[in-house]
């Protein structure tokens, strides 16, 4: 994998909040965890973000390894994106969050404002292979 061209933080937690941070990271990638997806997808399901920023935030989260874009060379041509190993394994923290922003509705009384989450079983990430 390449080296990010933007710099990450030195300390682990700011640096994992860098990485998943902005407006649509973290909700592109939940969408991501069920399996690859065609940019006409992810718009579906995020209809509030332009394509401009979709993109922009995909090639971001494609340069911190947590999102890797496929092109498949037909006519027309087609691009996914699929999380990465490194992305899966966001997945409880991801899930753990959603929990919390359960909860923290619960005691705002504002339940009636959110949507549940959709639990996923949490995929296994594999080890890392050793060179």
């Amino acid at each position: 994998m390449a080296k990010p061209t933007k710099r990450l933080p030195i300390l682990p937690i700011e640096r994992a909040l860098k990485a998943i941070s902005g407006r649509w990271k973290a909700i592109i990638l939940y969408h991501l965890l069920d399996g690859p997806k065609r940019l006409s997808e992810l718009t579906k399901v995020l209809p509030e973000i332009s394509q401009k920023v979709m993109v922009q935030q995909l090639r971001d989260m494609e340069e911190h390894g947590l999102v890797h874009r496929e092109i498949f060379r037909q006519v027309p041509p087609r691009v996914e994106y699929a999380a990465t190993s490194l992305g899966l394994g966001l997945e409880p923290v991801m899930l753990a969050l959603c929990e919390w922003g359960q909860r923290h509705a619960e005691e705002l009384d504002e339940q009636d404002r959110i949507i549940d989450c959709l639990i996923r079983p949490v995929h296994t990430v594999p080890a890392k292979a050793k060179d």
